[in-house]
């Protein structure tokens, strides 16, 4: 007799899309998967009161273990400024035709430190706190925006003492000093536009941190911090045409010169670039609105790998 064994018909995987109408069947979506953009800020807006409070600690722990504390806060863009007074001002000789030069320096140092420390703290923003991005579900431009709301509550503390140093050389108070909410407004937009680029820089390639110094130095050399560009460019007649306006319409001079025209009575309109609220404004929306897009597109990929 013979014996036929019967083997039972192989089995075949459910196909993706089988399994994709089974799992919208039962509300099931992706882990992690990227929001639409208007759920995207409605997440963020809902999550408001973490970023204020988390930016309030970073900012309170930042000087904890110094004996002098918060004082740090405004000490040290004062000391920067001290020492770019005594390099650039006395040694090479900038401040000569620059009236209040001190006002005039100690605005520059400091509007060019909050958006140096808004950059350089937004490129570490993800990498240096994979901890929390992996075990908390959250939009993740909750870090860069809540880095670049530390740094302008520090600016808001050296604010304090920029105005005791415009009074002690002089600057009356004045109606224009009102422009410089606005102007900082604006400011904010851009460093914020451009913490979330650098952001998602960051995130894929964490090197990126060890460069950014340098780039943020030789930017700061170009943007008019210790120096007049336009005092500058009255004594170089032989530069091509284009230097100028390019130099003036470089975004952290753009800050730089708009808090200097709001505070300091000396400098005047004719110093700035045509324009030069146009200018602020497109330099705002561009990295703020381009900015946030470009860290949005890549939500799902933060503290993967």
């Amino acid at each position: 007799m013979s014996q036929v064994l019967h083997t039972p018909p192989p089995t075949t995987a459910p196909a993706a899309d089988d399994l994709t109408a089974l799992a919208t069947r039962h509300g099931l979506s992706v882990s992690g998967a990227r929001p639409s953009l208007p759920e995207y800020v409605r997440q963020l807006w809902a999550r408001r009161h973490f970023i204020a409070a988390f930016s309030t600690a970073k900012l309170t722990a930042q000087y904890s273990q110094a004996k002098l504390g918060q004082v740090w806060q405004v000490m040290t863009p004062l000391l920067n400024a001290a020492v770019y007074y005594f390099i650039f001002g006395i040694l090479l000789g900038t401040k000569k035709g620059v009236p209040d030069y001190i006002p005039f320096l100690v605005t520059g140092v400091f509007i060019w430190t909050f958006t140096q420390s808004s950059i350089m703290a937004g490129t570490r923003a993800i990498s240096g706190n994979l901890g929390l991005v992996r075990a908390l579900h959250f939009p993740r431009a909750a870090l860069p925006i809540s880095f670049c709301l530390q740094q302008l509550q520090q600016l808001l503390f050296s604010m304090g003492a920029l105005v005791v140093i415009l009074l002690c050389f002089g600057v009356p108070v004045s109606a224009s000093w009102l422009l410089a909410i606005p102007a900082l407004v604006l400011q904010f937009t851009f460093n914020t536009g451009v913490s979330m680029i650098m952001a998602r820089f960051g995130a894929s390639t964490p090197d990126i941190a060890q460069l950014m110094p340098f780039v943020l130095r030789t930017w700061m050399y170009v943007s008019g911090v210790m120096w007049s560009i336009d005092h500058l460019a009255k004594g170089h007649h032989d530069w091509p045409s284009w230097v100028v306006p390019v130099l003036q319409a470089n975004p952290a001079a753009v800050y730089i010169d708009l808090m200097r025209y709001s505070l300091i009575d000396s400098f005047h309109s004719s110093q700035l670039p045509h324009h030069v609220w146009a200018i602020a404004i497109g330099w705002a929306l561009l990295a703020g609105v381009g900015g946030f897009i470009y860290f949005w597109k890549a939500e799902e990929t933060y503290g993967r790998g």
